[in-house]
């Protein structure tokens, strides 16, 4: 068993000490935890969520762990879950994307909750963290073709990854974590199909539910509960079952434990789907250049990759009625863009979905795959965008790297508004300070319950 990939996990998860992370590593951690906190409190009044939190209310469970917003409590398996939901609702947290998409910060609220109802302070909850982005972002290296390109949603990864980071937390043995991931890792595969066509909740609960999952597992695990030892590389195993992709297990565990790579994860500057991002800004760019409004526009011609043209761009994506299917519908998020100048969470509201300014965009917008671009993909996600006036003349503008990725990084004030905007409309200026402050200083926390108290609205 020693020799199985999740048993190395393990070993990894088990011995990652808070001195032996670089201080950049650290501080990335601290800048996605304020980025992911201010996403969830943006979504905590949305009718979404709503409806999550009377789920979780009803589920009970011992009042151990708190909820983002309401501030009510819960066991810290469903706090993980909603917590997660939180930060998932608006599609503006993180994104690293690689063979394979993920949001590790999806999965940070799974180690988070664990650590305030067992009392821990927050250099745990810092190595949660980094364990959970280290193993996440290696298995959105490890796979060819990715599994999202052969149907499987990134929750089918994050179920290996959720068990080593409550596992941490609930102090679990290496054999006890490996019992957690074969749990795990057995029980929560993903359908690429909450993400493709037209899209409802599910597109943003399924990687909250395998972060739940892997709590649920760590728990069960502390019991002495068993799973299947290897559960990646065994017979009907991950490697067995997905047969149509090849996992170079080398590239999950080398340099576990010394190269850190959360310093290679992107933020979002805009609330929709990460592939959006880059013809959003090349939009912009042509608009304000050349001080065009919507109102000037006779076309946009947007080349991406095959991707974004077939799964962004297919018919229920030039008439979205929901949020779900329009912050993952390249024509709207386009039209959006053109019509008010950005892209915000309000984008998404009903009144904004039929607004009249950007439903006449919608048929002026065409997207086409280029070849060239695919050739690229994925380390560089190239957008060309070419805009058409109605009097005849055409400007373009290629973007290679959105706002946010390590080629062009937001600064720490830019995280610092993108949290207040977000946090704005629920939580007064004092409440922000104090989680800013709060969350720069993590290492100086004693117990996780009084960040979370801090996350409670006060508005």
């Amino acid at each position: 068993m020693m020799s199985s990939i999740t048993w190395q996990m393990a070993d990894f998860a088990t011995g990652l000490q808070y001195e032996d992370i670089p201080a950049p590593a650290v501080k990335e951690a601290k800048r996605f935890l304020l980025d992911s906190a201010g996403c969830a409190l943006a979504a905590v009044r949305n009718d979404d969520m709503a409806a999550m939190y009377r789920f979780v209310s009803r589920l009970g469970g011992k009042p151990e762990a708190t909820l983002i917003g309401t501030g009510e409590r819960t066991n810290a398996a469903n706090a993980a879950l909603m917590n997660s939901l939180l930060v998932r609702a608006l599609d503006y947290n993180d994104i690293y994307w690689e063979q394979d998409p993920s949001h590790p910060s999806d999965i940070i609220f799974g180690g988070i909750s664990p650590a305030e109802a067992l009392g821990k302070g927050g250099k745990d909850a810092l190595v949660a963290i980094l364990i959970a982005y280290e193993l996440e972002m290696r298995w959105c290296l490890a796979c060819f073709p990715g599994v999202r390109e052969v149907g499987w949603h990134h929750a089918t990864l994050t179920q290996f990854v959720s068990p080593f980071v409550a596992g941490r937390m609930y102090d679990l043995t290496a054999d006890q974590m490996v019992a957690a991931a074969g749990i795990s890792g057995s029980s929560h595969f993903t359908l690429g199909g909450v993400v493709a066509g037209h899209l409802t909740n599910m597109k943003n609960t399924a990687d909250p539910l395998a972060t739940q999952a892997g709590v649920l597992a760590a728990l069960m695990a502390r019991e002495g509960y068993s799973g299947p030892v290897e559960v990646i590389e065994g017979k009907e195993g991950f490697q067995h079952v997905i047969h149509n992709v090849e996992l170079k297990p080398e590239i999950l565990l080398d340099g576990l434990g010394d190269k850190f790579l959360i310093t290679d994860c992107s933020y979002k500057a805009f609330p929709t789907e990460a592939l959006t991002h880059q013809p959003i800004s090349a939009v912009l760019n042509v608009m304000q250049k050349n001080d065009l409004a919507a109102e000037d526009l006779e076309q946009i011609h947007i080349q991406t990759t095959t991707r974004g043209a077939d799964i962004l761009s297919d018919p229920s994506k030039y008439d979205p009625t929901t949020k779900e299917t329009a912050d993952h519908s390249l024509p709207y998020c386009i039209a959006a863009a053109a019509a008010d100048g950005g892209v915000w969470p309000t984008s998404f509201e009903e009144d904004r979905l039929f607004d009249p300014r950007i439903r006449a965009l919608l048929p002026k917008i065409e997207v086409v795959a280029n070849a060239e671009i695919d050739s690229l993909f994925p380390k560089v996600k190239r957008a060309v965008a070419t805009l058409t006036t109605a009097g005849g003349q055409a400007f373009s503008e290629t973007v290679d790297h959105a706002k946010g990725s390590p080629q062009n990084p937001m600064s720490d004030d830019e995280v610092i508004a993108k949290f207040r905007a977000n946090a704005a409309g629920v939580m007064s200026a004092a409440r922000q300070d104090a989680i800013i402050e709060t969350t720069w200083g993590l290492e100086s926390v004693g117990d996780m319950g009084e960040y979370m108290q801090l996350l409670i609205c006060d508005l």
